[in-house]
């Protein structure tokens, strides 16, 4: 019993030692078990010391009450007397509930921690073979390995050995596990053992040998029939079917061994899935089988994996033969193929698979986590390893060491990279530890966080500097990640700093031609223009460079992204605010990547303006501009011109400019940024690209108006003058590649004879035309007026009466339904809203179009559809004419506006999208049909803009070259080597909507 002032005093003392609820404490050391220790301040400061002082001492507190009566003054006279032992023992229960747990349940096993009492007494694979020994069951060989265990961690957590000792040692014990279950399995079945030689080859982190507490232990299988015979023969073809046989019972039974739950829990999945086809392969294969298959259809990710393959028990002759026989195949997979395209889909994250509230907390998988640095390490070896032996090492840290000292990695960064992974397996190990269960999270509860910490060694503000330390590691992972695969790049043509060990040529052009990069030689020579010399601009080149490859490298020409920063930097490298911008500006050098590797159109648009870079360092600078902006923007530039041709040169310049931040904003938001992930509502990304473009198209034609005008006429024209949009320009629904479809109407002024305002107009439409028509590098600019009444044949301009005399005698229903998306865009207002008046009840007959003009619009839709389809398209990918494409879409929703919009307000609209919403919400189309039809008609708008963006000219179909159809698939959302799931899907999603258009539409 404790007297009130001494409690009061244990109470101060419990909270300074870091007991975190004292008065828990203070009765677990009144216990009687503790009786002859509980005042020994020596134990009292060993519990302080470890990672969890309450949860050490309630592991101590249990394990001395579960401690047979002759023995427990051995406990605690060690506790007391002994160091190094009272601090592995108190270390382990400190930082491992489920150690002690075991503890608990096998009292006795604490004395396995007196065989390891020399500090510098490291046990190797012999010593946990002999720990193992005696197991002969499952249950047994769980309590061997949990003793065995407890001796790692207990050294772990006192720091005897570091986690890379800690991996190896994990990895040791695994290897004799394995050898233990293989003798039990074996011994359980003596006439399968006799009939196969089998190997179990280590996989992952255990054949890597740097595995985790608790881990999958990854492995595969490789048998083969017995030397010879009992006659001496050697082993026949059915003798090597009952080997794989006799072998795939003795593989499973080990498996079933290791990873069946029993009274001592689990000792952790044996994982077979690396083998070849998976799951769907066999469980066991001969080594002539296992290699048939990497020799024909294993992918990069396999060969990857075969990087750390160890044989680790059954027959040992048998593994090193398999290794032999697999270790040129691993070296030569970079030769392959398919292996940049490989590589590219290995480089994309699976954070994607992370559920999104553990994205931050994910130590192996997130950003900045374990895996970018193992697989930047592996990715380097498979380039550099075929040339180099050196590199062959299954050990991340080991092979990391290797690739500094060959120069393949920046010493400065493989040492950041090499204390982040330390610091990160180090988190890893002790979060596994504590429940002995597998997971890669960072806890969220400040008890589990605080105990973290302080077994990290952090006791001032454990959560508060391990949150910092994490953060810290992983930023440095982030942002060496790409550095690591670039830099020395840089270094091998910069040759700055003499002595240091750099790339040769020939490993330079290896890991560029890895990296995607299709002309490495040409890339080589632009780096080396770029950032050699010691020019503040080099090294400013230097510090951006590595970060501009790796985004270069993720687009679907990467070589185009080098050529284009190289011709932007050299056009703007002498101003001062070109390469500050890249430098000091987050998003401006992520997005002008993006940009310049995307296809051809935004890059040639900057090359032609390339102030305009600074538009992507800009946080509004990629927002659209609003119409009245943009033409106020115009005519102020055609107001100061000196001449018409100068005039239209300066709508051009804003045009440029704007088409610039149209394109960059819409490839951006298409392949999105580190920081801002990729556009998910397409609609609305078309919505915006055609509005801008339109509204763009719009100001522009003002421009031309302003100086065709004013050089003719001065300040004021004849005769009132407007320009009417139709098709996709009245529809705010322009692409990059379309023209601008137009009819011109005029009205003479009051006392103005109508010849000479006939005139006046048709002079002002000839020189508006001819302005736009002035050869230019841009992208030109059609004016289409064939939608005009008769045509080609018909005058180029009317008037508003002639137009009402023609529609009132002459119209034909086509005529009417070119009308639908209409809209004045640009000279007089008050004439434009006077046209518009004139055209509604043609466009929105009264009571509805009648069947016989129904009919017609169906029979003149299936004679465009036979007769306009280019020879050779394929119409299930033409995008404007083929199988649910632009056509049908636009044709069903028109055929609905013209027979209901007289009843329904909201079908009075010249936009596709808004016009099938509003037929949707009036019950005119059931709600699928709308989302299948608006789905086609986006994906196809979607596909001619994309084409547009990549090869910088107009088309309605997929590019068949195999980079240009790479990167409209990647605008498109598609990770590069998967166009043909792209054109599948794009098939399947017109197919539907051509289904409903032959309903709505045909009626059929």
């Amino acid at each position: 019993m404790t007297v009130p002032g001494r409690r009061s005093s244990t109470f101060s003392r419990l909270l300074r030692s870091g007991f975190t609820d004292p008065s828990a404490a203070a009765r677990l050391l009144d216990t009687d078990a503790l009786a002859s220790v509980r005042a020994d301040p020596v134990l009292l400061d060993a519990l302080g010391a470890t990672a969890d002082p309450d949860l050490a001492l309630l592991g101590l507190v249990r394990l001395a009450e579960a401690q047979p009566a002759d023995e427990l003054p051995g406990l605690l006279d060690t506790l007391v007397s002994a160091k190094p032992l009272r601090d592995r023992l108190l270390g382990v229960l400190g930082a491992s509930e489920a150690l002690g747990d075991h503890l608990a349940r096998h009292p006795r096993d604490w004395q396995a921690l007196v065989t390891y009492e020399a500090a510098d007494l490291h046990p190797g694979l012999p010593e946990f073979e002999r720990g193992l020994a005696d197991a002969h069951d499952p249950v047994a060989l769980r309590v061997s390995y949990r003793r065995c265990l407890l001796s790692i961690a207990a050294r772990d957590v006192c720091g005897t050995i570091d986690v890379a000792q800690t991996a190896a040692e994990l990895a040791d014990l695994a290897t004799a596990t394995l050898r233990a279950a293989l003798r039990i399995a074996s011994a359980a079945a003596p006439e399968d053992a006799a009939q196969c030689r089998l190997a179990v080859i280590a996989m992952g982190k255990c054949g890597g040998n740097e595995l985790n507490y608790v881990s999958d232990v990854d492995v595969i299988f490789v048998a083969d029939a017995p030397a010879a015979n009992h006659h001496g023969a050697p082993a026949q073809g059915g003798d090597e079917g009952r080997a794989v046989q006799a072998a795939t019972r003795l593989a499973s039974h080990l498996m079933r061994i290791c990873s069946e739950t029993t009274v001592e829990g689990t000792i952790w999945p044996v994982d077979a899935n690396l083998r070849p086809e998976g799951r769907n392969g066999p469980l066991v294969r001969t080594l002539s089988s296992h290699l048939a298959y990497y020799q024909r259809w294993a992918k990069t990710w396999e060969f990857q994996a075969l990087l750390k393959a160890r044989p680790v028990a059954g027959d040992p002759e048998l593994g090193a033969q398999y290794i032999e026989a697999i270790g040129p195949l691993v070296w030569q997979a970079a030769e392959r193929e398919n292996f940049v395209a490989d590589v590219q889909k290995m480089r994309r994250r699976v954070v994607d698979n992370i559920p999104a509230a553990q994205v931050d907390r994910e130590l192996k998988l997130g950003p900045g986590g374990l895996r970018d640095v193992e697989f930047a390490v592996q990715l380097l070896q498979l380039v550099h390893g075929r040339s180099d032996a050196t590199l062959h090492s299954g050990t991340t840290l080991d092979a990391l060491h290797a690739l500094a000292a060959g120069g393949y990695v920046g010493r400065a960064d493989a040492a950041q990279l090499h204390d982040a992974y330390r610091f990160l397996r180090a988190m890893e190990h002790r979060i596994q530890l504590y429940r002995l269960r597998r997971t890669h999270l960072v806890p969220e509860d400040e008890g589990d966080l605080r105990r973290l910490g302080r077994s990290m060694g952090l006791r001032t503000e454990p959560v508060a500097e391990l949150n910092k330390a994490w953060r810290r590691h992983a930023s440095v992972v982030r942002r060496l990640h790409e550095k690591l695969f670039y830099r020395p790049l840089l270094d091998a043509v910069a040759q700055l700093a003499p002595g240091e060990t750099r790339l040769s040529p020939r490993a330079a052009g290896q890991r560029l031609e890895a990296l995607g990069y299709a002309d490495p030689v040409a890339a080589l020579r632009h780096l080396e223009a770029l950032a050699s010399g010691v020019t503040r601009k080099a090294a400013i080149q230097r510090t951006l460079l590595p970060v501009m490859l790796g985004w270069f490298a993720d687009s679907a020409d990467p070589d185009a992204g080098l050529l284009n920063f190289r011709k932007v930097s050299d056009a703007l490298g002498k101003t001062p605010w070109y390469l500050r911008l890249l430098r000091d500006e987050g998003a401006a050098a992520e997005n002008l990547a993006r940009v310049l590797s995307a296809g051809r159109l935004a890059p040639d648009l900057l090359m032609r303006a390339p102030e305009a870079v600074a538009l992507l360092g800009d946080p509004e600078g990629l927002q659209p501009r609003t119409h009245e902006a943009l033409r106020q923007e115009v005519l102020a530039a055609v107001g100061r011109a000196g001449s018409p041709e100068a005039a239209v040169a300066a709508a051009r310049g804003v045009r440029r400019r704007e088409l610039f931040r149209t394109t960059a904003a819409d490839i951006i938001g298409a392949y999105g940024t580190e920081d801002k992930p990729a556009e998910e509502d397409h609609g609305a990304l078309v919505d915006r690209v055609g509005g801008a473009v339109s509204d763009l198209t719009a100001a522009t034609i003002a421009g031309a108006l302003r100086a065709a005008v004013h050089s003719h006429f001065g300040d004021t024209l004849p005769t009132r003058f407007a320009v009417i949009g139709v098709g996709r320009f009245g529809g705010h629904e322009l692409g990059y590649g379309s023209d601008a479809d137009v009819l011109f109407v005029h009205e003479p002024r009051e006392g103005v004879d109508e010849q000479i305002a006939a005139k006046s107009a048709q002079a002002v439409v000839a020189e508006m035309r001819r302005l736009l028509q002035l050869p230019t590098a841009d992208p030109p600019l059609l004016i289409d007026a064939d939608l005009r009444p008769e045509g080609r044949s018909g005058p180029l301009v009317r008037t508003l009466s002639s137009y009402a005399a023609y529609y009132r005698r002459w119209s034909l229903t086509w005529e009417s339904q070119s009308l639908l998306r209409a809209e004045p865009v640009a000279g007089d207002e008050e004439l434009g809203r006077r046209f518009i008046e004139l055209i509604d009840p043609l466009r929105y007959p009264a009571e509805g179009l009648g069947e016989d003009a129904a009919r017609e619009i169906r029979r003149l839709k299936a004679r465009m559809e036979s007769e306009r389809m280019p020879r050779g398209a394929d119409p299930t990918l033409h995008a404007k004419l083929g199988r649910g494409g632009l056509s049908d879409v636009e044709w069903t929703v028109q055929l609905i506006q013209m027979r209901h919009a007289w009843a329904e307000p909201g079908l009075r609209t010249t936009r596709t999208r808004q016009a099938l919403a509003a037929a949707h919400a009036a019950g005119l189309i059931p709600t699928e049909e709308a989302q299948i039809l608006d789905e086609a008609w986006v994906l196809a708008t979607r596909v001619r803009n994309a084409v547009m963006l990549v090869r910088g000219r107009a088309g309605d179909t997929f590019p068949s070259e195999a980079r240009e159809l790479g990167a409209v698939g990647r605008y498109l959302g598609y990770p590069e080597g998967t166009v043909g799931e792209m054109l599948d899907d794009y098939r399947r999603i017109t197919r539907r909507a051509r289904a409903v258009v032959d309903e709505l539409f045909y009626g059929a």
